[in-house]
């Protein structure tokens, strides 16, 4: 039995909150060093505190980045049984014009239109969710702050509080170093998503749902291409998707070609904001967002709450 497939106590759940609150850092405190992992060493600042209080790099929020989030309100009225808390958050932790096409999928995956936040696009099942966005016109790279250094206390406390956190991220195709006899599905088109992160129940309900879709999926821990996606696949432990109540949690890594494709068929209605949110509404976007929705869904069916 794998961490991801125990079920999760109260108290583990109520623990994962206190620990949130403790282990968060407020602004004024730096992150620990971490590992190089995926772009750390080229990233410019090593956290998200020292991004937010740099003196040598200083940026403004509202200007060059902002932050959304949303926690749904739950309550336990009841002493005759129990009532479950959300158990899976939604993030894009380089949203906005950093890796184009994050902020879209991650309000759509939780249940809400990319356009107007207050707009459901479903009905029921419903999930937080956290952004880190560019809003620069050029140079968002350097807003990049690397998964693993990512200590942003909301993000950390969304984090703790929930047994699941599907972390969406964007890369090139030409990145990944996929084998050269494993070039998916052409080399002239390169759409893939890597599938990473702890939880392996996860990993396989994302994998199974995307390619069943009509968008093709690995996992970057496959045998085949785990050498090669080593830096792609979610492993370490402080990565924001793992440091969930169970440990362990899921990322998607999506090519840009396959990014681009969820949404108009321009060029140029990628590139920019205005033209992602009136491209969104389409059935391939809305493919894409559902299966996520329903490994979501195959994930939390197996998670008890005792």
């Amino acid at each position: 039995m794998t961490f991801s497939d125990r079920p999760a106590s109260r108290r583990t759940v109520l623990t994962g909150l206190a620990a949130a609150t403790v282990a968060a850092p407020f602004l004024g405190q730096l992150a620990a060093s971490a590992p190089a992992y995926a772009g750390t060493e080229n990233d410019l600042y090593d956290s998200n505190t020292e991004l937010y209080t740099s003196t040598e790099h200083p940026v403004a929020e509202g200007t060059d980045y902002g932050r959304r989030y949303r926690r749904h309100e739950q309550l336990d009225r009841y002493l005759s049984k129990p009532s479950a808390p959300p158990k899976t958050a939604v993030m894009a932790i380089h949203g906005g014009q950093i890796e184009r096409g994050t902020s879209e999928l991650c309000l759509a995956i939780a249940g809400y239109d990319p356009a107007d936040v207050e707009k459901p696009l479903v009905t029921q099942g419903f999930h937080d969710y956290w952004m880190f966005e560019g809003m620069r016109s050029v140079d968002n790279r350097e807003l990049h702050v690397s998964s693993v250094n990512c200590d942003d206390h909301v993000a950390r406390g969304i984090a703790a509080s929930h047994l699941n956190v599907l972390s969406l991220h964007g890369c090139q195709y030409s990145q990944l170093g996929m084998p050269e006899k494993m070039v998916w599905p052409s080399v002239s088109d390169p759409k893939l998503v890597v599938v990473g992160g702890l939880n392996t129940v996860f990993r396989a309900a994302l994998v199974t749902e995307l390619n069943q879709a009509g968008f093709p999926a690995v996992d970057a821990f496959a045998p085949e291409y785990a050498e090669n996606l080593r830096n792609y696949a979610g492993g370490i432990t402080t990565n924001i998707c793992n440091r969930t109540a169970t440990g362990a949690g899921a990322q998607l890594e999506i090519t840009e070609d396959m990014r681009r494709s969820l949404f108009g068929p321009q060029v140029t209605d990628f590139d920019w904001k205005s033209g992602r949110l009136a491209t969104w509404d389409n059935a391939r976007f809305r493919g894409f967002t559902d299966a996520c929705r329903r490994a979501i869904a195959t994930v939390e069916a197996g998670q008890v709450i005792l």
